[in-house]
């Protein structure tokens, strides 16, 4: 008979050591099934606009501030935070596509009709009253500077 190595033992008890595991595991998963869960979905809509028109596309801006809603030749512009439309921008009547870019502030439009794409960046202006207040320079300047200072 011959002589079985060391190594061939220790490989054995290794086969069975493997086995004995993988038969605990077989054992553990018949007396603790996995549980199946599952959930319904709930859902509520929060806004309903009325546009006056037909949307053909619709994208959010990068942050999330804005709807960008593509009718026939306009675009407008949903603002999250007012909960109103507060802007409407003329376009090409051809524009049938709208998409916000990875950018903050930046959409695409394309026309499958005409083959084109266009960029649009915005911002958002906001309009201060300065009536009354110091200022420096003519009142009737096409831009205002209006700076904010605290002394602490």
């Amino acid at each position: 008979m011959a002589e079985i190595s060391r190594r061939e033992v220790l490989m054995m008890k290794k086969s069975k050591m493997l086995f004995l595991v993988l038969a605990a595991l077989f054992a553990a998963g018949w007396a603790f099934p996995a549980q199946i869960v599952q959930a319904d979905l709930e859902w509520r809509i929060i806004k309903e606009l009325d546009l006056k028109t037909t949307p053909l596309d619709i994208a959010p801006s990068a942050d999330g501030q804005w709807f960008f809603i593509l009718t026939k030749g306009e675009i407008l512009v949903y603002s999250v935070k007012d909960g109103k439309v507060i802007e409407k921008i003329s376009v090409d009547k051809d524009f049938d596509r709208i998409a916000s870019l990875p950018r903050a502030n930046v959409i695409s439009l394309t026309s499958s009709t005409k083959k084109s794409a266009r960029m649009i960046s915005f911002v958002r202006v906001h309009k201060i009253d300065v009536t009354g207040l110091y200022f420096k320079g003519p009142p009737d300047a096409p831009v205002t500077v209006a700076v904010f200072t605290d002394y602490q």
